[in-house]
């Protein structure tokens, strides 16, 4: 019996296809011969309580010249669909999290929704991470100025994160006695309104920020580490760092191991890790990436594992 998928993601036409990993599920899935479907946020509904999708029809192919054909869009009742991958970027706003309580219906109807609705409200990127004390450099959450500043003067050195970023965008790296600390923190924390992330630098960044692929908390055996190019201290390809494929080390898997019975119990199939050195920093769940670049670097098919557990069943 063919299956059919619906992915949500941002707009297709707007894709580099050489490094999204949403398009690799989409090879894989046509690969297979599921019947695949397009939607973005502003395509839910709910009626009478029932998730409904403005769903069109999708061939996509690996041609960075012509990678899509849509069809026409219909609305179309989401519990008769086998799979919703739920791949839209952050920010994890309002609007986000409505969207994850309409999947959530059709979740309780028996459709796989990747991931899990209710824990992609539970599990922010950054603060997720936190729950595995033993695998973080130290870090502080605040609303406070003064917290903050004074983290930062302890520690020497640290990164200030807001917790709705991705991507690299609005990080800082600052010194003890930085002039523009203050500024730093009135930008981040809105006059103590956004809670802020200070984490202690870690040197090992210029090794790079490596990205780990778990299936169903089954680590792929390679990484891609993230390398910060120039002056910038930032190892995201968002923010021009080059991704550079290496073999998972004994610490990489040690960490995967301490996160992954926590992943399965929440329905978290599809997750990336991001580790500095020795530290687990973030925890991806949204829609993690790099999947195109592992595949290219050593012949994987990380998406083709991640369907052949969607074939098998929940874990």
């Amino acid at each position: 019996m063919t299956r059919s998928l619906a992915i949500l993601m941002d707009p297709v036409e707007k894709i580099k296809i050489a490094k999204d990993t949403s398009f690799a599920m989409l090879l894989e899935a046509q690969r297979r011969g599921w019947q695949v479907h397009y939607l973005q946020q502003g395509d839910l509904e709910l009626r009478d309580g029932h998730p409904w999708g403005r769903l069109s029809p999708l061939r996509v192919f690996d041609d960075a010249g012509h990678w899509f054909e849509r069809g026409e869009a219909r609305w179309t009742d989401l519990r008769t669909l086998d799979v919703v991958l739920m791949r839209k970027d952050p920010p994890v706003d309002a609007q986000f999290i409505y969207d994850t309580m309409v999947l959530e219906l059709a979740e309780q109807a028996g459709v796989e929704v990747i991931n899990r609705p209710a824990s992609l409200r539970d599990c922010n990127e950054k603060l997720y991470a936190l729950q595995f004390p033993q695998c973080i450099a130290p870090t502080l959450v605040s609303r406070s100025q003064s917290q903050l500043r004074a983290f930062v003067e302890s520690h020497g050195e640290a990164v200030l994160k807001p917790l709705d970023g991705m991507g690299g965008r609005g990080i800082f790296r600052v010194k003890a006695g930085d002039p523009n600390l203050n500024s730093m923190l009135e930008t981040l924390l809105h006059d103590g309104l956004q809670f802020t992330l200070a984490q202690k630098f870690i040197p090992a960044i210029v090794q790079g920020d490596k990205r780990i692929l778990l299936i169903d908390g089954e680590p792929v055996p390679y990484a891609l580490a993230r390398i910060p190019q120039g002056s910038e201290f930032r190892g995201n390809l968002a923010a021009g760092g080059r991704g550079e494929g290496v073999p998972l080390n004994e610490r990489d898997r040690w960490i995967a191991a301490q996160v992954a019975p926590e992943l399965r119990r929440r329905g978290l199939r599809f997750v990336g890790l991001d580790v500095i050195g020795d530290y687990l920093t973030e925890i991806n769940v949204t829609s993690p990436t790099c999947v195109r670049e592992l595949d290219q670097q050593f012949g994987l098919n990380i998406a083709g594992q991640l369907f052949d557990a969607v074939e098998q069943g929940r874990p």
